[in-house]
């Protein structure tokens, strides 16, 4: 089980599912300074897109590898695509195709002798920062899981890798309590192809100072002291072998499996992490 390497013949799919409510304008860490959660995220799930675009490349241009699905969840039970031309999923070379606005960053480097240069970075977004309203997750991941439903059914797609899930959320769902968050969960994980059940992986942004982070947790980690990061564990699929590895490189080499897909109270960076993770970890011929 999930041994299944991505090629053209067996493609799979990645499904973001971002929180762009009201409290995503609240500021975070991150490279040096402070910034919206909103614009960190967008930031982090633009470089994303653009890794996965760079995973499918080859000489002969970019290979039909996997479905990309990026929607935002806010307002009033409004789940909407980020994407530009707001249609719900693309494939890969669909995407590479696009013509995304192009952001000039200015990143610090330490040059040798200790002084700090600055260089511009030329960065494409596909997804623009949004932060208003309220945290409709349930119906996000509804939405999720009828896209995920669709796809797994197709006959081309029954020996592939399981598509991955990534909720990206700073909050509680405000359009459900947690036995329907739990039952909705339970609905995308129990969709699989022959090679595995689809991921799905939960990751809540830093909100409290004073709370250590949860990442990837082990059994040992289950009873955590906060009861929206036990209902998130809950949520989240156990990660399969093949992620081990790195998932031990980020938590350190006693960390012992099975792991949960759950980031809880996250930094960015650790946000980059544990999207790495869980996109760069499948196996691409």
């Amino acid at each position: 089980m999930y041994t299944q390497s991505i090629t053209r013949s067996h493609r799979t799919a990645f499904f973001l599912a971002i929180d762009c409510s009201g409290s995503m304008a609240e500021p975070i860490h991150f490279r040096g300074g402070c910034k919206a959660k909103s614009e960190v995220v967008a930031t982090i799930a633009n470089e994303l897109l653009f890794e996965l675009i760079e995973r499918a490349r080859r000489s002969d241009g970019v290979r039909d590898y996997y479905d990309i699905a990026v929607l935002g969840y806010h307002g009033d039970d409004e789940v909407t695509p980020l994407l530009a031309d707001r249609a719900a999923m693309h494939t890969v070379c669909e995407l590479a195709a696009m013509e995304p606005r192009i952001r000039t960053e200015l990143l610090e480097y330490r040059l040798p002798d200790g002084g700090i240069s600055l260089r511009e970075i030329p960065t494409p977004c596909w997804v623009e920062p949004r932060a208003e309203g309220q945290t409709p997750m349930c119906e996000a991941l509804r939405r999720i899981r009828d896209l995920a439903a669709e796809w797994v059914l197709r006959p081309e797609n029954a020996e592939s890798f399981p598509p991955v899930v990534f909720n990206i959320t700073d909050g509680e769902a405000t359009d459900c309590d947690g036995e329907e968050l739990r039952t909705v969960a339970e609905q995308i994980r129990s969709l699989a192809t022959a090679d595995g059940n689809v991921l799905l992986v939960n990751i809540h942004i830093a909100t409290a100072a004073d709370m250590r982070p949860l990442l990837f947790p082990e059994p040992s980690e289950e009873h955590y002291a906060n009861r929206y990061a036990s209902l998130l564990y809950d949520c989240s699929s156990t990660m399969p072998e093949p992620f081990h590895a790195a998932i031990r490189e980020l938590k350190g080499a006693g960390a012992l499996p099975p792991f949960r897909g759950l980031g809880f109270n996250a930094s960015a960076a650790e946000l980059v992490s544990a999207l790495n993770i869980g996109s760069i970890s499948v196996k691409t011929e």
